[in-house]
């Protein structure tokens, strides 16, 4: 529980204030990168390896899945972060020493339904779209790229620190301590720290209490089972997706095939029966998979929210500690636009995307459907 802190009792209090991150996936180093970056002490606490859950276990897509389905809540973050994501990962691979793999290889979507209509909505969006030539059903765009994610994320913890940023990992025992509308400190290994600012990135679990601090509105787990492949490298060189499955390309050849949407609690079970539909719905759209044998098959835990719109904004019950969870599926691809935004709400800043539709207020207001 989070109580009040009396300094006396920590003698050892460090007296220099940090910007105290709780959670080490995509959401929260991408905001402890950019608060390094402007100038400002930062701490990242896990209790498991940064980036090891939804981060690690997702397939590294950095675009919604046909954006023409989306309300513009989402494309206008998602877009905003898409149009930066090639100069930050340019940077943190440069502070890092580290590839992540950033790869603009582009994406067929198969089977579109009204296939005029989401051409219509490129054009107005200036999304650079065309019929592909495989089918008057399916959809080129070129500009969707893709990341490496368990490489992006070891990229982003380097260059964290590096920039000289602080990280715990695989340290879940610690304590927040609280007063009039602040969480004042926090004590780790044994040694207490004044915290400025806390952000709560807390990925699939933000639906829960953490500490005395209450739980962001309507997040909750949403698990997806994927599949990997080797295959040799060229035989695919753009991502496939077909009504809810896609098939994402690794320049070395390795294919991963997803993803379910189950609303399963915090269970990350698999089961033979997801494993042999995911690879005979992939093998249908490439059959070079038809007789190959998956390496290695995962499920993760996405942070769902109600029509993938994440909660980037201040907590209600104090006025030091901000949010930046509820990505679902587009955690990555929101990465740098999530983080700028909520830096400047931290700073009191007048952020360039309006920051409404990603407020505590709104997130209230949604409710979730039958469709995940």
């Amino acid at each position: 529980m989070a109580r009040l802190l009396e300094q006396a009792a920590f003698p050892g209090l460090q007296l220099a204030k940090f910007i105290l991150v709780i959670g080490a996936g995509v959401a929260g180093l991408s905001v402890a990168y950019e608060m390094l970056r402007r100038g400002r002490e930062v701490m990242v606490i896990d209790r498991g390896p940064a980036g090891a859950e939804s981060t690690w276990a997702g397939g590294g897509i950095l675009a919604p899945l046909l954006p023409w389905d989306y309300p513009d809540t989402v494309t206008s973050l998602a877009f905003s972060a898409m149009q930066a994501w090639a100069e930050w990962v340019d940077k943190i691979e440069v502070h890092s020493g580290l590839q992540s793999e950033y790869w603009k290889c582009g994406m067929v979507a198969l089977s579109v339904t009204n296939p005029g209509t989401a051409l219509s909505w490129c054009e107005a969006k200036g999304v650079p779209a065309s019929l592909s030539p495989s089918s008057d059903a399916a959809i080129w765009l070129p500009d969707i790229a893709q990341v490496r994610n368990p490489r992006l994320v070891k990229a982003l913890r380097t260059a964290f620190l590096a920039a000289g940023g602080y990280l715990y990992e695989s340290h879940g025992d610690f304590s927040l301590f609280s007063h009039a509308r602040r969480v004042e400190s926090v004590q780790i290994k044994n040694e207490a720290h004044a915290v400025e600012q806390l952000v709560l990135a807390t990925g699939a679990w933000a639906g829960q209490p953490l500490l005395g601090v209450n739980a962001i509105p309507n997040i909750r787990p949403i698990r997806g089972q994927m599949l990997l492949y080797a295959l040799a490298p060229g035989t695919l060189n753009s991502i496939l997706y077909r009504q809810g499955l896609y098939i994402i390309p690794r320049q070395d050849g390795h294919v991963l095939v997803g993803s379910t949407l189950e609303d399963a609690g915090f269970d990350k079970t698999t089961d033979a029966e997801t494993a042999r539909y995911l690879h005979r719905s992939a093998a249908e759209m490439l059959p070079a998979l038809t007789n190959s044998t998956p390496l290695r098959h995962w499920a993760g835990l996405r942070p769902g929210s109600p029509d993938n719109i994440p909660v980037i904004d201040r907590h209600p019950d104090f006025d030091n500690v901000f949010v930046n969870v509820g990505h679902y599926r587009y955690g990555l691809t929101m990465a740098p636009a999530s983080a700028e935004l909520l830096a400047d709400l931290i700073e009191d800043k007048t952020p360039a995307l309006d920051p409404t539709p990603y407020s505590w207020a709104a997130a209230q207001q949604r409710q979730w459907t039958d469709r995940l």
